[in-house]
C-alpha cells in the first residue's frame, strides 16, 4: 500500500490546523539559544514545502528534501508564489541516503518525520545529517512520544472538507514498537460520485533516552528536550517533544 502518493495533493487541506508560523518561531527561538544565525537551512522530509517556504520567507536559504515525489511536487508548485531568489532548493532523496552539495548551518524536521525511521536506521540518518551539517551547527527536530503512539491503538479518526473524506485507523504493534496507520481517502469526482484510495503509514516509537543516545554515537551533543513548541523541558505525558542537538567539531 503507498504512502504519500494519494495523500500528496490533499495534504494541505487535510492539515490546516498545523501551526506551522509556530514552529518557525520556535526554531528561531532554538537558533537564538545556542547562538546560531544560519544562513543555509535543511528542511528533512519537508512534504509539500509549507515549513521550508516560511522558512524562506524568513531570510533563510532552504534546501528541502523528501523521499516523496508527489509531496515535492506539491513542494515546488507552493514555492513558486515566492521572488525567484528566495525559492528553495527541493530535492527527492531517502533520509538515509541524504547526500548535500556542501554543508548546512542548521537542520530541522517537523511533524514527526523521523517517527518513520526504524530504531536500526537512526544511525545512519544521524550519520548523514553529520557529514552535512556544519560543525557547531545544530538539528531540531520532534517525534511523537511513545506513549502517544500506544494510546492511537484501536483509535479512528475522521477528517472533512467539502469534496474529501478521510478516515484513518491506528493499531500499535509491541513487536515492532511502532503504530500502523491505514487510511481510506474519498474524493468526489462528480455529484454523488466518489473515488477511494488507500495508503497506510508506519511511525516507530522511539524514547528520549535511545534518540539522545543515538545522536551523540554519531557526533551530535549539547543535547536539549522542550514541551511542545515551547521552551521549557517536557511535561509527563507529553504527546510531541522536541529535541536540539549541536553537531560537534571534528
Amino acid at each position: 500500500m503507498s504512502s504519500y502518493v494519494p495523500l500528496a495533493p490533499l495534504y494541505d487541506g487535510l492539515t490546516r490546523d498545523v501551526p506551522y508560523e509556530l514552529f518557525v518561531d520556535f526554531y528561531e527561538l532554538i537558533f537564538r539559544r545556542y547562538g546560531v544565525s544560519p544562513e543555509l537551512v535543511l528542511d528533512l522530509a519537508c512534504g509539500t514545502g509549507t515549513l521550508t517556504c516560511l522558512l524562506a520567507q524568513r531570510g533563510y536559504e532552504m534546501i528541502g528534501v523528501d523521499s516523496s515525489q508527489e509531496m515535492l511536487s506539491q513542494a515546488v508548485e507552493k514555492s513558486l508564489e515566492l521572488p525567484e531568489n528566495a525559492r528553495p532548493i527541493f530535492l527527492c532523496q531517502d533520509m538515509e541516503k541524504l547526500d548535500l552539495y556542501g554543508t548546512v548551518g542548521a537542520a530541522v524536521c517537523s511533524l514527526d518525520g523521523v517517527n518513520y525511521v526504524p530504531e536500526e536506521n537512526l544511525h545512519q540518518v544521524f550519520h548523514r545529517l553529520r557529514l552535512f551539517v556544519e560543525p557547531g551547527g545544530i538539528f531540531i527536530f520532534d517525534v511523537n512520544t511513545p506513549e502517544k503512539l500506544r494510546s492511537l491503538d484501536g483509535q479512528m479518526f475522521l477528517d472533512e472538507e467539502e469534496d474529501v473524506f478521510c478516515v484513518w485507523r491506528a493499531s500499535f504493534y509491541q513487536e515492532d514498537n511502532a503504530c500502523v496507520y491505514g487510511m481510506d481517502l474519498f474524493t468526489r469526482v462528480e455529484g454523488e460520485l466518489w473515488d477511494r484510495e488507500q495508503e497506510e503509514h508506519i511511525e516507530y516509537a522511539h524514547s528520549i533516552e535511545t534518540l539522545t543516545k543515538k545522536l551523540t554515537e554519531q557526533g551530535f551533543d549539547d543535547i536539549s528536550v522542550f514541551g511542545e513548541l515551547e521552551e521549557r523541558p517536557p511535561k509527563d505525558g507529553e504527546q510531541r517533544v522536541f529535541i536540539a542537538a549541536r553537531r560537534m567539531a571534528d
